[in-house]
């Protein structure tokens, strides 16, 4: 999703729907790939709520990395 979460930001529907979309995609591959942490998660009273703190937090990982690659390939093209 191009737009981050952001407190007090706002999104139209088509917004929201393309993030519960990606969101979903996003627990899937986590499922499918890290069992065993997904199972810890499972049937906690809270587990939305860490659902939606892996997401953010490899999110926001995703996009320090893009950032940094970016980064390197400017430095790199200016040299």
């Amino acid at each position: 999703m191009a737009k981050s979460l952001k407190d007090g930001a706002s999104f139209n529907q088509r917004e929201v729907i393309d993030f519960l979309v990606e969101f979903s995609s996003f627990k899937d591959r986590v499922e499918k790939k890290f069992k065993d942490v997904s199972k810890e998660l499972d049937g906690k009273i809270n587990e939305h709520e860490l659902w939606v703190g892996v997401y953010l937090i490899a999110t926001d990982y995703a996009e320090e990395l893009a950032s940094k690659k970016a980064k390197q390939e400017t430095v790199q093209k200016a040299s």
